[in-house]
């Protein structure tokens, strides 16, 4: 698990953008994303399927699907199970996420979600696969390259980021 980052890019957590990089990102954050895409969660219903949808569509306007290859559709279904969890993540531990950001870069995928709250996301240890809940985290850690927290310097929430590796 990555720990805590500053913010490379000002007071809202990390704003990659788009096809010039972030010059001087914290390790583990992706430098470079060629295309992103924002949706505003503040106030809806529905946030974990409406984010799905979203990086459903996204992944199909990036070309990732449909799928050519089990490859290609495995890294799909991770990144939409990676958006479900830190989406649920918020929605159960911080009240509510506000933004999901998706962002595609030449080899990975970038997942972002933004929410109020103050607490640090973190894998329940021990791993107990058959107990009921608390699995999101462990999950995110299992199937993403990276993922951190960036907390908003004038405390206003948090950033939950992740990177997926693309098909090859």
């Amino acid at each position: 698990m990555s720990t805590t980052r500053p913010s490379p890019a000002g007071d809202r957590g990390p704003e990659p953008v788009q096809g010039t990089g972030a010059p001087g990102a914290p390790e583990g954050q992706v430098r470079e994303l060629r295309q992103v895409r924002r949706l505003r969660l503040v106030g809806a219903g529905g946030a974990v399927q409406r984010s799905r949808d979203f990086a459903r569509q996204a992944l199909h306007d990036w070309g990732w699907l449909p799928a050519s290859s089990a490859e290609q559709r495995a890294a799909a279904e991770d990144v939409l199970l990676v958006v479900s969890e830190l989406v649920t993540n918020a929605c159960l531990h911080a009240t509510a996420p506000e933004e999901l950001r998706v962002g595609s870069g030449p080899k990975l995928f970038r997942v972002e979600v933004v929410d109020p709250g103050s607490g640090q996301p973190a894998p329940r240890t021990p791993h107990r696969p058959g107990r009921p809940g608390g699995h999101g985290m462990f999950i995110v850690q299992r199937l993403c390259l990276d993922w951190g927290v960036v907390p908003h310097p004038d405390g206003s929430g948090k950033t939950v980021w992740a990177e997926l590796a693309g098909p090859a």
